[in-house]
């Protein structure tokens, strides 16, 4: 089930924990937009695999994706959608990808009501 995080903490923990945590963010973020767009893709759990595996490659690939599934988000809800996987790979090439994941919790906050 999809959950409201406050993103200001999830850096604060993924800082503190020296990036462990920000390893179980990237999963439930993809569980969880897997689960609001309604398809049955890569779950995290393989997603951080071949991010490992790949040394980090198969990160640029899944930002991409992650674009284009929020990209069908929005135009689910109604609204006007850009191509978020492009920004999401640039974040993720040039080193940002906690960028990503902030702009995908904010998604994820959008459609899941607080607790």
């Amino acid at each position: 089930m999809a959950k409201n995080r406050n993103i200001a903490l999830c850096i604060v923990f993924s800082i503190i924990t020296c990036g462990i945590y920000g390893l179980y963010w990237l999963v439930r973020l993809t569980d969880e937009i897997n689960e609001i767009a309604g398809v049955e893709d890569t779950s995290g759990g393989m997603v951080l695999l071949f991010t490992i595996i790949t040394c980090g490659i198969y990160g640029f690939y899944w930002a991409y994706k992650m674009g284009e599934k929020v990209d069908a988000i929005r135009q689910g809800r109604g609204e006007i959608s850009s191509n978020s996987g492009i920004l999401y790979l640039i974040l993720s090439i040039i080193g940002l990808s906690i960028i990503t994941y902030c702009l995908l919790q904010n998604e994820i906050n959008k459609v899941v009501p607080p607790m």
